[in-house]
């Protein structure tokens, strides 16, 4: 198990980010999304982290081809996707695993989808119970709630399904299968969750919009009758990677950092925004607008006071436990609500954020869905990130303000991989390796 150990900032730093890690939930799509034209598709900036590398080598396994000059990945997909000879390992990746889920229940044939300890251990019956609903042939541990999962694809029925949670995850499963369906199928959530999947398909081609009916907002999907158009992207930098950077200009006096050519899509910056609200001066730039709006994002410090966050949590759930670092120093008591699906993540991440925060010496006690902090000073501390990657960076940035030791970060490499190269040009940092 590696461990690293990052050093008190001694200063202000002010950064000019081009090599933050592309979007890993468009990465992943852009995978997958490649298999339903009959056309190569091209993918520039791909992220190549272990989790989207997984989903790609999912794509070959399913007979595509994939040519890599490493400025563009081509995906040429096959004819017909085939039945694989191997087990498909998505990593740890529940984007990767969930949306294969839909994808693969409505094609002909048998397919094995697993991945490493962590993803085993998560909850899938929210996707696999509403496809097997309407059809889907699936089955794995503890009547298909977990890993491995067998799907044995066939025609699917149509559907109306109103979503008991705001995922992205499960939205993107129900619509993938839904292109395979017999008839329109309509899925209605509370609140927006991520909307990358209904962004790419309707580029590409897919009918999927927004309707009305008796008075709601649902979302029409008409079953594919031919292939897609191919895609042609630019994967842009993951504003979500970015937003860890964001926090650690937001809590060093004097500092600031540009996040290039990232990702502006709403759904994706809400944390900027609370960030905003809390005190820290945050610009958007935007750039272009084609697949999604891109652009530069501009974060340097300012006082921060407290917040509460409780609404548009599907919006921010991954900036949750960076957004608690900043909380932690925050003036004043901050709350998080309505955040129960913090809890199915890499980790369960109420109780991994909170009884971390406690060892940096932080006031704070977690509820069933969230939690509260009051702001102070962190101390010094050793973290175990229990292999999540987003509380092993989370806990890195907070060593910026009092040194901290962070255990088993491997989990940085799925989505992340130069995080540590960009940190240690704010800071020193040293890595251990306790395997042996």
């Amino acid at each position: 198990m590696k461990s690293a150990k990052v050093a008190k900032v001694d200063g202000k730093f002010d950064l000019d980010l081009n090599e933050i890690a592309a979007d890993k939930s468009i990465s992943h799509r852009s995978a997958m999304f490649s298999l339903l034209s009959d056309k190569p598709s091209k993918v520039r900036n791909f992220l190549r982290a272990e989790d989207t590398l997984a989903s790609l080598e999912i794509a070959k396994l399913l007979g595509a081809k994939v040519e890599d000059n490493q400025r563009e990945i081509t995906i040429i997909p096959p004819k017909v996707l085939s039945e694989p000879f191997e087990i498909l390992d998505c990593g740890n990746a529940g984007t990767g695993i969930r949306l294969y889920c839909g994808l693969l229940s409505g094609v002909d044939g048998s397919f094995i989808l697993t991945g490493d300890k962590y993803l085993r251990s998560r909850p899938m019956a929210r996707v696999v119970k509403p496809l097997k609903e309407i059809g889907a042939k699936i089955d794995g541990r503890e009547q298909g709630n977990k890993a491995p999962l067998h799907i044995r694809g066939a025609k699917l029925k149509a559907f109306k399904y109103s979503s008991p949670i705001d995922s992205a995850q499960v939205k993107s499963a129900l619509i993938l299968a839904a292109l395979n369906g017999d008839d329109k199928s309509y899925y209605k959530e509370s609140l927006l969750s991520r909307d990358h999947t209904e962004r790419m398909l309707s580029g590409m081609g897919a009918t999927v919009k927004e309707v009305e009916l008796n008075g709601e907002n649902w979302i029409e999907i008409e079953p594919l009758k031919e292939p897609l158009k191919p895609l042609d992207i630019r994967v842009p930098a993951d504003p979500s990677s970015g937003f860890f950077f964001a926090v650690a200009a937001a809590i060093t006096n004097d500092s600031k950092v540009v996040i290039k050519d990232v990702t502006l899509n709403p759904t994706r910056v809400e944390a900027y925004k609370i960030l905003q609200k809390m005190g820290a001066n945050v610009e958007f730039l935007e750039k272009e607008n084609i697949y999604e709006p891109i652009g530069d994002i501009v974060v340097s410090s300012g006082e921060l006071k407290a917040v509460e966050v409780s609404s548009n949590i599907a919006w921010l759930i991954d900036e949750l436990p960076a957004l608690s670092i900043a909380m932690a120093v925050a003036n004043g008591v901050s709350v998080v609500k309505n955040a129960k699906e913090l809890r199915v993540k890499e980790s369960d991440r109420i109780s991994s954020v909170i009884n971390s925060l406690k060892l940096c010496g932080v006031e704070c006690k977690e509820s069933e869905d969230g939690y509260e902090i009051i702001g102070g000073t962190l101390k010094s501390a050793t973290i175990d990130s229990h292999g999540d990657h987003r509380v092993a960076m989370s806990f890195a940035v907070a060593g910026l303000l009092c040194g901290m030791e962070i255990e088993d970060i491997e989990c940085i490499d799925t989505s992340f991989p130069n995080f540590f190269e960009i940190l240690s040009r704010i800071v020193g940092v040293e890595f251990e390796d306790r395997t042996s």
